[in-house]
Protein backbone atom coordinates (compact mmCIF):
# COMPACT_ATOMS: atom_id res chain seq x y z
CA UNK A 1 0.00 0.00 0.00
CA UNK A 2 1.52 3.46 -0.98
CA UNK A 3 1.38 6.86 1.10
CA UNK A 4 0.07 9.60 -0.72
CA UNK A 5 3.11 11.60 0.12
CA UNK A 6 4.91 8.39 -1.45
CA UNK A 7 2.51 8.36 -5.21
CA UNK A 8 3.41 11.11 -7.80
CA UNK A 9 1.88 14.37 -8.45
CA UNK A 10 -0.17 12.90 -11.20
CA UNK A 11 -1.49 9.86 -9.33
CA UNK A 12 -2.95 12.29 -6.54
CA UNK A 13 -4.64 14.12 -9.07
CA UNK A 14 -6.33 11.39 -10.78
CA UNK A 15 -7.46 9.87 -7.72
CA UNK A 16 -8.46 13.18 -6.16
CA UNK A 17 -10.82 14.19 -9.44
CA UNK A 18 -12.65 10.47 -9.34
CA UNK A 19 -16.40 11.22 -9.35
CA UNK A 20 -17.35 8.31 -6.89
CA UNK A 21 -21.22 7.56 -6.82
CA UNK A 22 -22.71 6.98 -3.26
CA UNK A 23 -24.56 3.72 -2.56
CA UNK A 24 -26.88 2.70 -0.28
CA UNK A 25 -26.07 1.35 2.83
CA UNK A 26 -28.56 -1.90 3.27
CA UNK A 27 -26.75 -4.99 3.39
CA UNK A 28 -28.96 -7.90 0.67
CA UNK A 29 -28.97 -10.44 3.26
CA UNK A 30 -29.90 -10.49 7.25
CA UNK A 31 -26.62 -10.49 9.46
CA UNK A 32 -26.16 -14.03 11.39
CA UNK A 33 -23.38 -15.58 13.40
CA UNK A 34 -20.11 -15.97 11.66
CA UNK A 35 -19.68 -19.12 12.43
CA UNK A 36 -23.14 -19.68 9.90
CA UNK A 37 -21.82 -17.48 7.15
CA UNK A 38 -20.29 -18.73 3.78
CA UNK A 39 -17.59 -16.37 2.51
CA UNK A 40 -16.42 -15.41 -0.56
CA UNK A 41 -13.51 -13.16 -1.90
CA UNK A 42 -13.62 -10.41 -4.42
CA UNK A 43 -10.31 -8.94 -5.18
CA UNK A 44 -9.00 -6.02 -7.46
CA UNK A 45 -6.04 -7.05 -7.98
CA UNK A 46 -6.46 -8.31 -11.99
CA UNK A 47 -6.22 -11.82 -10.86
CA UNK A 48 -7.01 -14.64 -13.43
CA UNK A 49 -6.08 -18.29 -13.45
CA UNK A 50 -3.54 -18.74 -16.31
CA UNK A 51 -5.01 -19.13 -19.87
CA UNK A 52 -7.77 -16.90 -19.06
CA UNK A 53 -7.94 -13.98 -21.48
CA UNK A 54 -5.72 -11.24 -19.38
CA UNK A 55 -7.27 -7.94 -17.83
CA UNK A 56 -6.83 -5.19 -20.27
CA UNK A 57 -6.13 -1.36 -19.45
CA UNK A 58 -9.38 -0.15 -17.59
CA UNK A 59 -10.95 -3.56 -17.99
CA UNK A 60 -14.66 -3.51 -16.69
CA UNK A 61 -15.45 -7.41 -16.38
CA UNK A 62 -13.98 -9.87 -14.16
CA UNK A 63 -12.68 -13.14 -13.89
CA UNK A 64 -14.17 -15.87 -11.90
CA UNK A 65 -11.22 -18.46 -9.63
CA UNK A 66 -12.62 -21.25 -8.28
CA UNK A 67 -11.45 -22.31 -4.43
CA UNK A 68 -9.33 -25.02 -5.55
CA UNK A 69 -7.60 -22.83 -7.78
CA UNK A 70 -3.42 -21.63 -6.93
CA UNK A 71 -1.72 -21.20 -9.80
CA UNK A 72 -2.99 -17.27 -10.61
CA UNK A 73 -1.76 -15.10 -12.91
CA UNK A 74 -1.80 -10.98 -12.08
CA UNK A 75 -2.46 -8.66 -15.18
CA UNK A 76 -2.62 -5.54 -12.83
CA UNK A 77 -0.37 -2.96 -14.36
CA UNK A 78 0.57 0.55 -12.54
CA UNK A 79 4.06 2.34 -12.03
CA UNK A 80 2.81 3.06 -8.58
CA UNK A 81 2.08 -1.18 -8.30
CA UNK A 82 4.71 -3.27 -6.39
CA UNK A 83 4.31 -7.00 -6.94
CA UNK A 84 6.31 -8.51 -4.36
CA UNK A 85 4.01 -9.61 -1.65
CA UNK A 86 2.17 -11.66 -4.39
CA UNK A 87 5.27 -13.54 -5.43
CA UNK A 88 5.97 -14.73 -2.33
CA UNK A 89 2.73 -15.22 -0.95
CA UNK A 90 -0.83 -15.53 -2.86
CA UNK A 91 -2.64 -14.78 0.59
CA UNK A 92 -0.96 -11.13 0.48
CA UNK A 93 -3.68 -10.34 -1.92
CA UNK A 94 -6.14 -13.16 -2.01
CA UNK A 95 -6.57 -14.93 1.57
CA UNK A 96 -8.24 -18.17 0.36
CA UNK A 97 -5.73 -20.30 2.35
CA UNK A 98 -6.90 -18.51 5.60
CA UNK A 99 -10.55 -18.37 4.92
CA UNK A 100 -10.18 -21.85 4.56
CA UNK A 101 -7.98 -22.09 8.12
CA UNK A 102 -11.32 -20.54 9.59
CA UNK A 103 -13.46 -22.55 7.86
CA UNK A 104 -11.53 -25.56 9.67
CA UNK A 105 -11.50 -24.00 12.69
CA UNK A 106 -15.32 -23.38 12.72
CA UNK A 107 -14.50 -19.38 13.03
CA UNK A 108 -16.52 -19.24 9.63
CA UNK A 109 -19.34 -21.45 8.13
CA UNK A 110 -17.97 -21.96 5.04
CA UNK A 111 -16.08 -20.82 2.07
CA UNK A 112 -17.43 -19.72 -1.20
CA UNK A 113 -16.59 -22.43 -4.42
CA UNK A 114 -16.05 -19.31 -6.56
CA UNK A 115 -14.17 -15.78 -6.20
CA UNK A 116 -14.21 -12.98 -8.05
CA UNK A 117 -11.03 -10.22 -9.59
CA UNK A 118 -11.89 -7.08 -11.03
CA UNK A 119 -9.05 -4.74 -11.97
CA UNK A 120 -8.32 -2.04 -9.87
CA UNK A 121 -8.53 1.66 -10.80
CA UNK A 122 -11.43 1.50 -13.57
CA UNK A 123 -14.42 3.99 -13.08
CA UNK A 124 -17.32 1.83 -10.63
CA UNK A 125 -20.24 3.17 -12.49
CA UNK A 126 -19.12 1.22 -15.97
CA UNK A 127 -18.37 -1.62 -13.45
CA UNK A 128 -21.80 -1.80 -12.33
CA UNK A 129 -23.54 -3.98 -14.78
CA UNK A 130 -20.58 -7.02 -14.16
CA UNK A 131 -21.04 -6.27 -10.51
CA UNK A 132 -24.46 -7.09 -10.25
CA UNK A 133 -23.85 -10.28 -12.31
CA UNK A 134 -21.23 -11.46 -9.81
CA UNK A 135 -23.98 -10.52 -7.17
CA UNK A 136 -26.42 -13.38 -8.69
CA UNK A 137 -23.75 -15.27 -8.86
CA UNK A 138 -22.64 -15.51 -5.26
CA UNK A 139 -26.13 -15.78 -4.58
CA UNK A 140 -26.61 -19.05 -6.48
CA UNK A 141 -23.46 -20.34 -4.29
CA UNK A 142 -25.80 -19.15 -1.39
CA UNK A 143 -22.39 -16.57 -0.54
CA UNK A 144 -23.65 -14.43 2.43
CA UNK A 145 -19.97 -12.66 3.41
CA UNK A 146 -17.62 -10.48 1.09
CA UNK A 147 -14.08 -10.40 1.99
CA UNK A 148 -13.43 -7.25 -0.35
CA UNK A 149 -9.16 -7.12 -1.05
CA UNK A 150 -8.42 -3.52 -2.62
CA UNK A 151 -5.02 -3.96 -4.31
Amino acid sequence: MYRTEEMSAQAIEMMNSLDLPSFDDHPFVAPKPLDQRRVAIISSAGLHRRGDRPFGWAARDYRTIPIQERALVMSHVSVDFDRTGFEQDLNTIFPIERLEELADAGVIGSVGRTHYSFMGGTDPLEMEPYARKVVGNLREDEVDTLLLVPI
